[in-house]
């Protein structure tokens, strides 16, 4: 009830019942606060479906590098050797030098352009091959090392200088320095070779192998000379000259190598013709064609004007 004064006051029993029927309806009413939870009614949060399975792809992935980059982290540990005080085992150098301070084993290596391998003044360089030869490249420009032969190859040729006086010990240059090969190489196998001179020592042979055909040519004329010229070759040896060929000294030729007719075959068979070497007094040979037994070098044609 209330008064034109305000609310009337409860008596404290009203209040005691009051309070007890609230809590006796509170109690009996079990659905006070409930909420649907159904997956269809609640707000979807959250990766679900692909989203989650890439989230787990990404996770995955970065895992994978992590130990990726742990493991290049332990080996250059490891074998380079970095710490607080810098590398154990090489040193970089303003300069563009790297040097190597312990034994390293390393496989390719592959040089910038103009590069130097080298070694300490006082220490040997040691480069050993596991199995297989060593291989500096540069270029078209490779030097191997092998157990029993050590090869050069080069398009534009080389050169060998002494580091400390600077002076050149082996060119391929023929238009600044004269051909030399050094002190204890005595065989030079080439493909081509461009050069004024061929010598050898006043003691020793000048020997030119080939395998296949060797021509010698000279833009003023080939002069060959020598205490004794042998040639030796295995199928047939051809000389030409524009004017002539002159062999000063003895001239031998080996009548077994000469190719001879059969036993009771004619000179004239008209098949092919015979023809008789001959030389003049100065060196200058001519053929006189044979037309019969005991013929000599007489010829209507003589090349040698007056002496025979």
């Amino acid at each position: 009830q209330q008064s034109s004064n305000g609310p009337v006051k409860k008596s404290m029993r009203e209040k005691a019942v009051e309070r007890r029927n609230v809590n006796k309806e509170h109690n009996s009413n079990f659905k006070a606060g409930y909420i649907p939870i159904d997956e269809d009614r609640l707000h979807k949060t959250g990766l679900r479906g692909r989203k989650g399975n890439l989230a787990i792809c990404v996770i995955v992935v970065l895992f994978i590098l992590a130990v990726i980059n742990l493991i290049i982290t332990l080996v250059i540990w490891a074998v380079i050797r970095i710490g607080p005080n810098g590398c154990d085992s090489m040193e970089f150098h303003e300069s563009g030098l790297l040097r190597f301070k312990q034994v390293s084993d390393m496989g390719v290596i592959h040089p910038l352009y103009k590069s130097t391998v080298g070694g300490r003044r006082n220490e040997d360089l040691v480069i050993t091959g596991n199995n297989q030869p060593i291989v500096f490249q540069q270029g078209t420009t490779k030097l191997s090392v092998e157990k029993d032969k050590t090869s050069i190859t080069s398009d534009i040729g080389m050169e060998f200088v002494d580091p400390r006086t600077q002076n050149t010990l082996f060119s391929t240059d023929y238009e600044t320095h004269e051909f030399h090969l050094p002190n204890g190489v005595k065989i030079l196998n080439v493909q081509k070779a461009s050069t004024e001179r061929i010598t050898s020592n006043a003691t020793s042979d000048l020997n030119i192998k080939v395998d296949g055909r060797a021509i010698v040519r000279g833009n003023e004329g080939v002069f060959i000379t020598g205490k004794t010229i042998e040639f030796r070759m295995g199928g047939n040896m051809e000389l030409k000259a524009e004017n002539s060929i002159i062999l000063n000294g003895t001239v031998m030729v080996s009548p077994s190598r000469l190719p001879s007719s059969s036993y009771g075959e004619q000179f004239n068979n008209g098949n092919w013709l015979r023809f008789k070497l001959c030389m003049c007094a100065d060196g200058t040979l001519f053929k006189v064609q044979v037309t019969g037994h005991n013929m000599g070098c007489q010829t209507s044609v003589n090349p040698c004007g007056a002496t025979h």
